[in-house]
């Protein structure tokens, strides 16, 4: 009993222990995880290429690792200018947007009969009236340096993942010359590789095939910048449950200054819930079924924890690295419990599914 107790103590003291240095060492850890989750897709992207007749066959590994490296780089540029030309054009529309926003709130208060009181006029003046679009667009362009900065390192941390593919895995197995730990080590990195990969794949298909039926409903709308918004629905969808509310919610905001009518704005919103109820509830659950195995319960407390933990990086991020956690825990007779009670239907034997 007392070793029960000792061990419990143990494991709560390394869990907080664990817990603090994630959030201390964010700043360091965060790139490595997107790089890890980066050299996946580059790996599917590869494997891919390999499916391509004739000439995927012929060609090496290494050269289709490099080719796929170039396209998520090509990628991530085409984003980056997206970004910048959408920020350059907000800045420049922020005066209008400003404008028209006071005056749509002004236009509420005489409606409601308080636009001759003092307090509404203080609250139009010295609250609404003092935002500095300018001054807030221009914080988020200088910010732009820090996150290319943060991606260069990213892409630096991938190349030397893939470098370390063919021998991560040997090196693994060396650690141990029990052959039934070698045997558990093969198990647990082929259920990650199959299962986030997937995940990542068909999670990043659903994510575009979002993105571009909203852009085509952002353009008949004749929403500016809709391409823009289509990128951050698109994004915001790999957050769990409120990532779509809040994807269709920047693009109504916008609609609402843009267009200063409620009949329009309405009618996109209508559009824009239907789209992600459709994909969100019909074509999502039929293409992915349940790839990653885990709770609804243990996705929305993941959801929270990874994101007081790491902020809206921990939110993208909660799905693939809680189904990495419930992985490695399922092959530990202590922790095995837990693995069984985050997974959905309890089923954690990974070693004949994958």
């Amino acid at each position: 009993m007392n070793d029960t107790f000792r061990d419990l103590v143990l494991g709560v003291f390394l869990a907080i222990m664990l817990v603090y240095i994630l959030h201390v060492g964010r700043g360091m850890i965060l790139p490595v995880v997107y790089g890890l989750l980066i050299a996946y897709i580059v790996i599917g992207l590869a494997d891919y290429f390999a499916r391509i007749p004739v000439l995927g066959r012929r060609t090496p590994g290494g050269v289709r690792d490099a080719a796929a490296m170039v396209v998520i780089i090509v990628a991530l540029l085409a984003v980056l200018s997206l970004v910048l030309a959408n920020v350059g054009n907000i800045a420049a529309v922020a005066p209008e947007y400003q404008d028209r926003a006071l005056a749509g709130i002004q236009a509420i208060a005489s409606r409601v009969g308080f636009e001759d009181q003092p307090t509404w006029e203080t609250l139009r003046e010295d609250v609404i009236g003092e935002i500095d679009m300018r001054g807030l667009v221009g914080s988020t362009v200088s910010s732009l340096s820090y996150y290319v900065a943060t991606f260069s390192l990213v892409l630096i941390y991938v190349w030397f993942m893939l470098l370390e593919r063919g021998s991560f895995l040997r090196k693994l197995e060396r650690l141990s010359d029990d052959p039934a730990r070698r045997d558990a080590i093969r198990r647990v990195i082929r259920a990650i590789n199959s299962r986030i990969g997937a995940y990542l794949a068909m999670k990043t298909a659903i994510n575009v095939l979002l993105g571009a039926v909203c852009y085509v409903i952002l353009i008949v709308a004749g929403v500016e910048g809709a391409l823009f918004w289509a990128f951050v629905i698109g994004v915001t969808n790999y957050i769990p449950y409120v990532g779509s509310l809040v994807g269709v919610v920047f693009p109504v905001a916008i609609s609402v200054v843009q267009f200063g009518a409620f009949g329009p704005v309405l009618l996109l919103a209508a559009a824009l819930t239907a789209a992600q109820i459709i994909i969100g509830n019909f074509v999502e659950p039929s293409l992915m079924g349940n790839s990653l195995n885990l709770s609804p319960v243990a996705i929305m407390l993941s959801l929270v924890f990874w994101s007081a933990l790491w902020g809206v990086a921990g939110a993208i991020l909660a799905v693939p690295v809680t189904a990495i956690l419930v992985i490695v825990l399922s092959e530990f007779t202590g922790t095995r419990p837990l693995a069984i009670l985050l997974s959905r239907d309890g089923d954690i034997e990974y070693a004949t599914r994958t």
